[in-house]
């Protein structure tokens, strides 16, 4: 199932998907999604993130794939739904989007061994993981004026069941900017698949539920402007729409 938080009328609702376009309420009221503002359909807690968590990814900044998981924190401020708009500040030269799969942690997660992994998984959703070169001070481990700044992490806009993405390591991403293709990739080329990173993060720090897990983007970044759309797409997980603004001075 696809579960939605959205607000509608001063109050925040459970919703599921009622049919493409339409989003159900807890009350049986059905609405065009048009016609809510879409909530992260999580309130996100500790928030881990991948660095060149893509072979082709690496290549294309060229730098060798890493030999164990290179993951950094993100803050619960950065977050956004979708058809949310993210701030573009006007001294930024080089601002691109990353389609992620996001992976939602579903119960406690001690040392988990990758065999149980998915059993620690509530469901996935897509990330919109923006990064701001111009701040960028280390590849390896991003700075919070890259990856932490309010607006710049849209989620959502469905939080799908785990049992509904029967093979998370084999989905195919795509981003597009005013409905031109830029990115395509798929799960499979990874670095480090989410079983792995769900061992390799709970050996040395506990997961609770509603953690999230970042998975990392691949090829195919490129620069974003104040009006642009961009749409971050995973095949069987979600299409999430977000618009670049101007910072307002």
């Amino acid at each position: 199932m696809k579960h939605a938080r959205i607000a509608y009328q001063g109050a925040i609702h459970a919703a599921t998907e009622a049919s493409p376009g339409l989003v159900r309420l807890a009350d049986g009221r059905v609405l065009a999604e048009e016609a809510v503002t879409w909530l992260p359909p999580i309130e996100p807690r500790t928030t881990f993130t991948l660095a060149i968590n893509y072979a082709d990814h690496a290549k294309e900044l060229a730098f060798k794939a890493p030999e164990e998981p290179l993951g950094f924190l993100k803050a619960a401020n950065t977050f956004v739904g979708h058809r949310a708009r993210t701030l573009r500040p006007a001294d930024v030269a080089f601002m691109h989007y990353e389609c992620e799969l996001a992976v939602v942690i579903g119960k406690t997660a001690s040392r988990v061994k990758r065999g149980q992994a998915y059993d620690y998984v509530a469901g996935y959703t897509v990330a919109n993981d923006y990064a701001l070169r111009d701040y960028l001070e280390n590849w390896y481990r991003p700075n919070l004026r890259v990856k932490s700044r309010d607006t710049c992490t849209p989620l959502g806009p469905w939080l799908v069941d785990r049992d509904d993405v029967p093979d998370p390591m084999n989905l195919n991403l795509r981003t597009t900017v005013n409905g031109i293709e830029t990115q395509r990739g798929n799960t499979r080329d990874m670095v480090f698949d989410v079983p792995a990173l769900i061992e390799y993060f709970s050996s040395f720090m506990t997961l609770s539920p509603g953690d999230l897990i970042l998975t990392g983007t691949p090829d195919g970044i490129v620069n974003v402007m104040p009006g642009d759309e961009v749409v971050t797409e995973i095949e069987g997980v979600g299409r999430l729409i977000n618009t670049l603004a101007p910072f307002p001075s």
